[in-house]
């Protein structure tokens, strides 16, 4: 398997030279960029596998780089770096689809641990229970999970990352009642406790975009109490696989 390609996008040279090299002597290719409009122009160009996203950047910052590339196919992982006093960014970082983040100071090892994370994650996805269900159906419903598609009623829907891997979850486990701790951990990956609070923004948005009538689902229920679950249509007679 070819070397993972890696983007670093971090205008602190001390920093990015330290990143770069624990992530080359993990057997990565690092390219490093501190100008976050050249960044970004760069990432849409190569399509690293990988993105590591300083959100102090000059040129265009981090949430903007980040907002931009959730638009754009093929979908890319994004690790980004934060300050540890800067909640509220980590929050708007998340809900704009980045995958994970590590807080400054931060150890180099983790970074390297979250990086190594996000790629079993996306070999998982790939390959596995993946490769079996690579099209899943409920109803008017029929999601690709090898180009990341969704199509409503015969239209092709939207969604960023978060919101594609969070219905995807939810499909392959139909009926399954999920409290927003487990959905933090099994779909954001660890590290985000005290973020329930996202689920509940990413689930309205999802609604918003797949549901008929938004306010009486159909397919992502709220469970009182408990948490959230997904609603295949068998009942109608329809297949989810």
């Amino acid at each position: 398997m070819a070397p993972r390609r890696i983007l670093l996008i971090e205008d602190d040279p001390d920093i990015a030279t330290l990143v770069e090299l624990h992530l080359r002597d993990e057997g990565f290719l690092v390219r490093q960029e501190s100008n976050g409009g050249t960044a970004l122009e760069l990432a849409r160009k190569e399509a690293p596998d990988l993105i590591v996203l300083d959100l102090m950047l000059p040129g265009l910052g981090g949430l903007d780089i980040c907002r931009a590339l959730r638009q754009d196919r093929p979908y890319v992982p994004i690790l980004m770096l934060t300050a540890r006093s800067s909640e509220v960014d980590r929050i708007v970082g998340l809900e704009m689809g980045a995958d994970d983040y590590v807080t400054k100071p931060f150890s180099v090892l983790e970074l390297v641990a979250r990086v190594r994370a996000l790629f079993r994650r996306m070999e998982s996805l790939a390959g596995g229970e993946a490769a079996a269900r690579r099209l899943i159906h409920s109803g008017d419903l029929a999601i690709d999970t090898d180009s990341r598609e969704v199509v409503v009623r015969g239209k092709r829907v939207d969604l960023t990352t978060r919101e594609f891997d969070l219905l995807v979850h939810f499909a392959r486990h139909p009926s399954r009642v999920y409290t927003r701790a487990q959905l933090l951990d099994q779909v954001w990956g660890y590290g985000h406790d005290g973020y329930e609070h996202t689920v509940n923004s990413h689930i309205n948005r999802l609604r918003a975009k797949i549901e008929e009538d938004p306010g009486t689902p159909r397919y992502v229920l709220t469970v009182w109490g408990v948490g959230y679950k997904f609603t295949s249509r068998t009942e109608e007679g329809e297949s989810t696989s």
